[in-house]
């Protein structure tokens, strides 16, 4: 029993550990987002600014345009995120149902392709977008995004898909659905909670998207935010560190926020698929 209990005791401390590490750089940046110019010069810096102030919002807002920038993002995230989900389900249900040695193969190379490095791809993908006449608009950036969440989306949908039951959509081929009709009516229901995390994944991964955006997008009015964040920086490398931290702060809320709501429908679709009527 001791032996347990020590075990135990061990596993809430690393865990205590990994959420200090995981939250510590996001407390420090909001920390640094209301300390005052003069604070933030100080040798000897403190967690809990002692005259918090908002002049770094206003000073982030007045340098740069933010919300413009942020509407652009969002635009983009969420049309990558719809669209990517969209394709990726019925590829993935295919995928799923049908254990060919070409649904092998595509899975292998849905891996690997993860591994490609951006730099890798970026030249080939200006020219093809060149030629559709989609550089330096959110159209192109949507597409790319699509492109790049797609492996990754196939690789966990498919996962979902193999963990509902076949005797679901066999139940409902004898009362006469076809494969679309039990995709869309049986299957999908039961894969909310995948769907969901799948669409988040691709959400955040476009929102945070930084190398894409600042080679495609060239005019201001269509940069997305981690692009304009870098306009807080100036041309010798000295960065504005106060209104940078408010405006990186603000732009970490939106994927907090949206994470923190659908966690909790994440979860209780787990459960309530879990619960055996």
């Amino acid at each position: 029993m001791k032996t347990g209990k020590g075990a135990r005791a061990g596993q809430y401390l690393a865990l205590l550990g990994y959420l200090v590490f995981l939250a510590f750089p996001f407390l420090w940046l909001l920390s640094i987002a209301f300390k005052p110019a003069r604070e933030l010069a100080s040798l000897h810096p403190t967690w809990i600014p002692e005259d918090p102030t908002l002049a770094n919002f206003r000073q982030a807002f007045d340098e740069q345009p933010l919300l413009r920038a942020g509407l652009n993002s969002l635009i983009a995230a969420l049309g990558a995120a719809v669209i990517a989900v969209v394709i990726a389900t019925p590829m993935a249900y295919v995928m799923a149902r049908h254990r060919t040695l070409l649904a092998r193969a595509a899975t292998g190379w849905v891996v690997v392709s993860q591994a490609f490095p951006f730099v890798l791809v970026i030249i080939p993908l200006f020219l093809v977008l060149k030629n559709l006449r989609l550089i330096n608009s959110l159209p192109g950036l949507i597409m790319v995004y699509v492109v790049w969440a797609l492996p990754f989306a196939l690789w966990m949908l498919v996962g979902y898909i193999r963990a509902v039951p076949t005797e679901v959509e066999e139940a409902a081929a004898v009362d006469g659905a076809g494969r679309v009709r039990t995709l869309v009516s049986i299957t999908a229901p039961l894969l909310a909670p995948g769907i969901v995390a799948t669409a988040l994944f691709a959400f955040i991964s476009a929102w945070n998207e930084f190398f894409f955006a600042l080679v495609l997008l060239k005019t201001p009015e269509k940069q997305t935010l981690p692009v304009v964040l870098t306009h807080f920086i100036g041309a010798e490398g000295v960065a504005d560190l106060g209104p940078l931290a408010a405006a990186a702060f603000l732009a970490t809320l939106p994927s907090l926020v949206i994470f923190a709501i659908i966690q909790k429908r994440i979860t209780g679709g787990m459960l309530a698929g879990a619960v055996k009527s």
